[in-house]
């Protein structure tokens, strides 16, 4: 067995391990990047090399394998790059204003480092610190708005309840309101998504910025029936949300800007049309003609709105032909 089989067949034992269900070929597929048969030939060797492997047929008609090893957890693969992961984890968090968050993940680095003997811990430190420094800055380029971090804090410990929320929103001398949070939108501008019961059943966005303080309540409530947020986000081009404007949008990149359009995803929902022309017509359903404005100006002359007709009137006056790169 080659190395890097070796390698993969240590980490399909303790993914098997951890999962509660185990895990099934098409996890084991998605996983590894390898074909059905490969998956099957490397359940086929965990059953081999390790003791404790059972696996059971599940509702799904999935057979999902799990390890029961007690001799895996003696098995330490090399820390580097979990220490990579969960220090660039803890900066995003940091810069953010998630400091509940960047603190959780420092306390993790740090109990990785404390199983590895002295002389390991400061390998592994040196490797990973030299990794961020080729890395450079782990946060996003650009403006952005700062959030409070104890405004953020009250909003987590209320998303995992769930509990109610009390805030002042606004003006300083705004009243305090009782919100049900249900997901927190992250971008260049964040929004809480909540329903206030005092306004009906319909969900808002709350502008984090704008939240002045917050206070998670000792009082759950019942989620909206049916609610995704990730099917509530991928209403909007971003995060900014308006049923009004909701509905299908045409774009069509030149030639000259295809290839480099057809490597962005603009949307998860986003169909893409090769033309005989050499052009690219993207479709795909969402709100939002302003953030989408604010990205359609990038691109210069070299992408055209075919609809909807409110975002076309937005953007055609503005199409310049002198920007010297593509985004």
């Amino acid at each position: 067995m080659s190395l890097s089989k070796a390698q993969d067949l240590i980490r399909l034992a303790r993914l098997a391990a951890a999962r509660r269900a185990g895990i099934s070929l098409d996890e084991i597929s998605e996983e590894f990047d390898v074909s059905h048969r490969t998956a099957q030939r490397m359940t086929e060797a965990l059953e081999t090399v390790f003791t404790g492997v059972t696996w059971q047929d599940g509702n799904d008609r999935r057979r999902r394998w799990r390890v029961a090893d007690p001799l895996l957890d003696r098995l330490k693969p090399r820390e580097e790059t979990a220490i990579e992961a969960l220090e660039i984890a803890g900066r995003t968090a940091q810069s953010e204003g998630r400091v509940r968050h960047a603190r959780a993940l420092s306390d993790l680095r740090e109990g990785l480092l404390s199983r590895l003997a002295p002389r390991d811990a400061l390998r592994t430190e040196a490797d990973a610190e030299a990794v961020l420094t080729a890395m450079g800055s782990v946060t996003k380029p650009g403006p952005r708005v700062n959030l409070k971090p104890t405004v953020l804090d009250a909003i987590i410990e209320a998303l995992r309840g769930p509990f109610r929320l009390r805030l002042q929103y606004g003006d300083p001398d705004a009243p305090l309101r009782i919100i049900e949070p249900h997901g927190l939108l992250l971008g260049h501008r964040s929004y809480l998504v909540a329903r206030q019961p005092s306004r009906g059943e319909t969900i808002l966005n709350f502008r984090t910025d704008r939240i002045r303080s917050a206070e998670a309540l000792d009082e759950s409530f019942a989620m909206a029936d049916g609610f995704s947020l990730q099917e509530y986000a991928a209403q909007s081009f971003g995060v900014y949300q308006d049923p009004a404007q909701y509905g299908e949008v045409i774009w069509r990149f030149a030639p000259e800007a295809a290839s480099r359009a057809a490597e962005f995803q603009f949307h998860p929902t986003q169909v893409l049309e090769p033309m005989d022309d050499g052009s690219l017509i993207v479709r795909f359903h969402a709100a939002g003609w302003l953030e989408m404005t604010w990205h359609l100006y990038q691109w210069g002359d070299k992408v055209e709105v075919i609809a909807p007709e409110g975002l076309r009137s937005m953007v055609h006056a503005h199409r310049r032909p002198d920007f010297g790169a593509l985004p």
